[in-house]
């Protein structure tokens, strides 16, 4: 009976947590990014007292010969742009190897392209568009590349 009330008291406690969370992808047909295709995704702000860390999402196989990618990432509501900045994202180190995580030969990778938690001004609609800005076009072995967004939750 007491073990049944623990396990009751831990689903209550954890289910009450929520993580509000916005993924997108877009996939590249033959695993190949060619810079005239450049993902974009709506995001729609609700909370602007919450903070949210921001990711940019790629999935790629074994084969995908550099250690980071090149990219241009911009922000924009129907108003302004609030970010477009070029990005140097690290994907592997020459010690440890890939980032991310593993499922036979692809390797999804996550990385924060804002250094600390971004509070949004307004509540509106924002624009994500992603480029690659590598030299090979189109940039062999990319099967999806998107963005992540998660509202910190304390």
């Amino acid at each position: 009976m007491l073990l049944t009330g623990c396990f009751v008291s831990a689903i209550a406690l954890f289910s009450c947590n929520t993580i509000d969370v916005f993924e997108k992808f877009e996939s590249f047909p033959k695993n190949e990014w060619h810079v005239s295709k450049q993902p974009s995704f709506a995001f729609e702000v609700k909370d602007t007292t919450a903070p949210y860390h921001i990711y940019f999402v790629i999935r790629h196989t074994d084969a995908y010969k550099y250690n980071n990618i090149w990219l241009n990432v911009k922000v924009h509501s129907k108003t302004d742009t609030i970010v477009n900045q070029k990005l140097d994202i690290g994907l592997a180190t020459d010690a440890t190897g890939w980032e991310g995580i593993a499922m036979n030969d692809i390797w999804e990778i996550r990385k924060k392209i804002t250094a600390a938690p971004f509070k949004f001004t307004k509540k509106d609609t924002y624009q994500y568009s992603l480029t690659q800005l590598m030299r090979d076009n189109p940039l062999l072995n990319v099967l999806s590349a998107g963005i992540r967004i998660e509202k910190v939750s304390f």
